[in-house]
């Protein structure tokens, strides 16, 4: 009887770093959870994990399988696709290393990963007039406009 060779699972080594999507999605699932006010404790309950997973899953550290996806998706009241937003591969530029991945810090720029959007957001919300907030809106539109054209300038 001949033995079999035991072939090691081509996923990520420890001390690899996280893929970069799954770093993506896990700060998409963050930005809505803060949006909505959750901790990763009470986002855990609601969805059958631990905060610690939780955690891990934001951080990009455990990839998030379509079954958990498609609960997150419904805890935090958002399509699937939310998770994606902003990485669509049709409309993005064409990557001059080819189908390599692109380094992780190349999603360290995406401004809903930043602490102050976050914190704007959440301010935002707590703003109980609708008009005064759509005044807010109004004069941060305005504002990046004005911004744009001086740019152009």
């Amino acid at each position: 009887m001949a033995m079999q060779q035991h072939t090691p699972r081509s996923g990520r080594q420890k001390g690899d770093k996280p893929n970069p999507i799954d770093v993506h999605v896990g700060s998409r699932v963050r930005l809505r959870r803060n949006m909505l006010g959750l901790s990763q404790e009470k986002l855990g309950e609601a969805i059958g994990l631990t905060f610690q997973q939780v955690q891990k899953y934001e951080r990009g550290a455990n990839r998030i399988g379509a079954s958990r996806l498609h609960d997150l998706s419904r805890v935090l009241d958002v399509p699937v696709s939310f998770f994606f937003d902003d990485m669509d591969p049709v409309r993005a530029p064409a990557i001059p290393a080819g189908f390599a991945e692109p380094p992780a810090d190349a999603f360290d720029s995406d401004p809903l990963r930043k602490r102050e959007t976050v914190e704007l957001v959440s301010a935002y919300y707590r703003i109980e007039d609708p008009s005064i907030r759509r005044r807010l809106f109004e004069l941060a539109k305005a504002l990046a406009a004005s911004n744009e054209r001086q740019s152009e300038k």
